[in-house]
């Protein structure tokens, strides 16, 4: 297991984090102590929950199954979505941060969180108010460090100057999906995480399960998986392309002999900026496979095949600067004029 270092900051994480939206929701509690085993036998040092997995059930299982070994996990959970129905038991407000923090450390029986999140924007709140909110947890010693989920880039980089303008808690890492058939965040957020200095850990790099090898082309739903049963099943976001990308996984997988899971979370692993993917299973067994991406090399024919077959259309602007670098380059061959 590779272990890399999470944006600026000096914590190192490995570079599959197991992620824990399975746990109360298709794996009992048994079945998650049996994956979290699994997991540090692997090496893994890096939990992924959030409050609302499982109605907060992921929190429980995932606190319970760490007991006696919280110092050798870096545990990540998150806060926004609702958890009452009361006015203010969702968002990003100051009331919010702190109630749905005490009860995520109830939940997971710990006094602390390493990495927590801002799970999605909430236009409705001032981001300067949640960054003071996060920054008094970091100072009381019950958070770590503080990261985001699913923002645009103009709001990321709002959120950074602020930061860094009132010498508040930073984010430390940005948590976007990301997969061979979901590659949007090439085009802006991760320039934007490279020069600032952001980890990134992935959502969903096998695409709610239709690159772990039990679909085909043209198939997008399939008895016994989550398309199936109409959760956490992200098709809406995939690229035109899918089919075409999910033919040549399966082909490329065949010849390196892998499965196709192995071979699409690799090829995220390998890809500029990336800290780690988050892996979830419902069995130790489906975790088992997954895991296999660890130790698995790329050669570069693949490598290249995949990222070809699922590149994203060139937008504008970005399609207007392709060759800028090598015209501007070339200017100093022109005659003096």
């Amino acid at each position: 297991m590779e272990y890399r270092r999470l944006g600026q900051c000096g914590l190192k994480v490995s570079e599959i984090c197991l992620g824990t939206m399975t746990f109360g929701r298709g794996a009992h509690l048994a079945e998650a102590r049996a994956m979290v085993d699994l997991a540090f036998e692997a090496g893994i040092n890096f939990f992924d929950t959030a409050n609302t997995y499982g109605n907060g059930q992921s929190e429980v299982f995932l606190g319970e199954a760490l007991k006696g070994r919280r110092r050798e996990a870096v545990v990540a959970t998150k806060f926004f979505n609702p958890v009452g129905s009361g006015p203010n038991d969702s968002g990003m407000s100051r009331y919010h941060v702190m109630n749905a923090l005490e009860d995520s450390l109830r939940r997971l029986q710990m006094d602390h969180v390493d990495i927590y999140y801002i799970h999605h924007v909430d236009v409705q709140t001032p981001v300067e108010e949640m960054l003071r909110a996060v920054d008094d947890l970091v100072h009381q010693g019950k958070v770590r460090y503080i990261a985001c989920s699913n923002y645009p880039a103009w709001r990321l980089t709002d959120a950074l100057w602020l930061s860094e303008a009132r010498n508040l808690a930073r984010f430390v890492c940005y948590q976007p999906q990301y997969s061979l058939v979901v590659r949007d965040i090439e085009q802006e957020l991760i320039p934007l995480c490279q020069a600032k200095g952001l980890g990134v850990v992935v959502w969903s790099p096998l695409a709610g399960g239709f690159l772990a090898g039990r679909y085909q082309p043209g198939q997008h739903q399939v008895q016994g998986t989550r398309s199936a049963e109409d959760w956490a099943y992200p098709q809406r976001y995939f690229a035109a392309n899918a089919d075409q990308t999910l033919a040549a996984l399966l082909e490329e997988s065949g010849k390196l002999g892998k499965s196709p899971a192995q071979v699409a979370l690799r090829w995220v692993l390998e890809q500029p900026a990336i800290t780690a993917a988050i892996v979830g299973a419902r069995t130790a067994a489906q975790l088992r496979d997954n895991l296999g991406a660890a130790s698995l090399k790329l050669p570069a024919e693949a490598l290249a095949k995949l990222g070809a077959v699922s590149h994203l259309p060139h937008r504008y602007p970005e399609s207007m600067q392709e060759g800028m670098v090598e015209r501007r380059n070339q200017a100093v061959k022109m005659p003096s004029l």
